[in-house]
């Protein structure tokens, strides 16, 4: 008797499994692992992204955050993980400049992968804490020559503040310690603790700091001036060169059937449009950025391009 119900459990479990192969996609939970931390922009975007996924898509999108290594302990596990949908990875920069950065790198960022689309872009905001005397970017790079070795800056390892950063270093020719942390939240904590002296990232986690007269922004890193904080030039206003953006997009293992990235393409430039997505993101100072997996795919191809030239340049290399 136990013989035969063990054959029937079987049966029906073969029977579940094959009707869920033909149901449409997705047929249950998907998850989008985060290669960064808790609570860093890439992981609130890809929350906020996520909830709007999962009531369109009808199924539940779990995050998981994967951190560590720059970014690239999660984003190996996605390259791994079965090519079916169910499985995704939402990332920044850092995926780019793993390659060129990372001397043993076990997959290819672009080859690896499927892209899905962008989801925000946003600038960078380049801050110091408020009892030092420094307004201005010249007036951070002329305390830095005044006072060698006093100065030190945090970043999260292998990701773009921590290229932006060493890049600013060397145009300005700044005498400024760099202290790498796991993860970028991590730089921030101890900036706010008096810890560190300067700090790279997004106008998502600093201005409300600079709001909050907690943090001195001094330089917008982007294309632009940023609309909430008008009075604080361009870093290029300040005679430095950069003009490096925040982006986070979806990515998919490369083996991914093509109607299964384009039904997510199409699901995101969706949820891209939504009023209140736009409302959340515009809180936290972030655009969307919606457009096509080819798209998307070009844009990380120039992106490896320009983040292998600043490697090049700053001689980071992480083992």
């Amino acid at each position: 008797m136990r013989i035969v119900y063990a054959t029937l459990a079987a049966v029906i479990a073969a029977s579940v499994a094959a009707q869920a192969q033909t149901q449409p996609y997705p047929n249950r939970p998907i998850k989008i692992v985060v290669p960064l931390t808790a609570g860093s922009p890439v992981d609130v975007v890809g929350r906020l992204v996520g909830n709007h996924l999962s009531a369109a898509l009808r199924q539940p999108v779990i995050v998981e955050n994967r951190p560590g290594a720059g970014a690239t302990i999660g984003a190996k596990s996605v390259a791994a993980a079965d090519p079916d949908g169910y499985t995704l990875l939402h990332t920044a920069a850092n995926h780019v400049i793993a390659p060129s950065a990372f001397k043993n790198l076990t997959y290819d960022p672009l080859k690896d992968f499927a892209p899905i689309g962008a989801t925000a872009t946003m600038p960078f905001l380049l801050v110091v804490t408020p009892n030092l005397p420094i307004r201005t970017v010249p007036e951070l790079i002329a305390y830095s020559k005044a006072n060698p070795g006093k100065l030190n800056w945090g970043y999260g390892l292998g990701t773009s503040p921590h290229l932006i950063g060493e890049l600013f270093k060397r145009m300005a020719k700044a005498d400024i310690a760099s202290i790498p942390y796991k993860g970028g939240a991590n730089a921030v904590t101890d900036i706010l603790a008096g810890q560190i002296h300067m700090n790279i990232g997004t106008t998502a986690t600093l201005t409300p700091l600079v709001k909050a007269g907690k943090l001195r922004a001094i330089a917008v890193i982007g294309e632009g001036r940023y609309a909430e904080l008008p009075d604080i030039p361009t870093i290029e206003e300040s005679g430095i060169p950069l003009t490096f953006t925040f982006w986070s997009g979806l990515l998919a293992p490369a083996a991914t059937p093509p109607d299964v990235v384009q039904k997510l393409s199409t699901t995101l430039n969706e949820v891209l449009a939504y009023p209140e997505l736009k409302a959340s993101m515009a809180k936290l100072g972030l655009l969307p950025k919606p457009g096509t997996p080819q798209q998307f795919g070009t844009f990380l191809a120039a992106e490896r391009k320009a983040w292998a030239e600043a490697v090049d340049v700053t001689g980071v290399k992480i083992d």
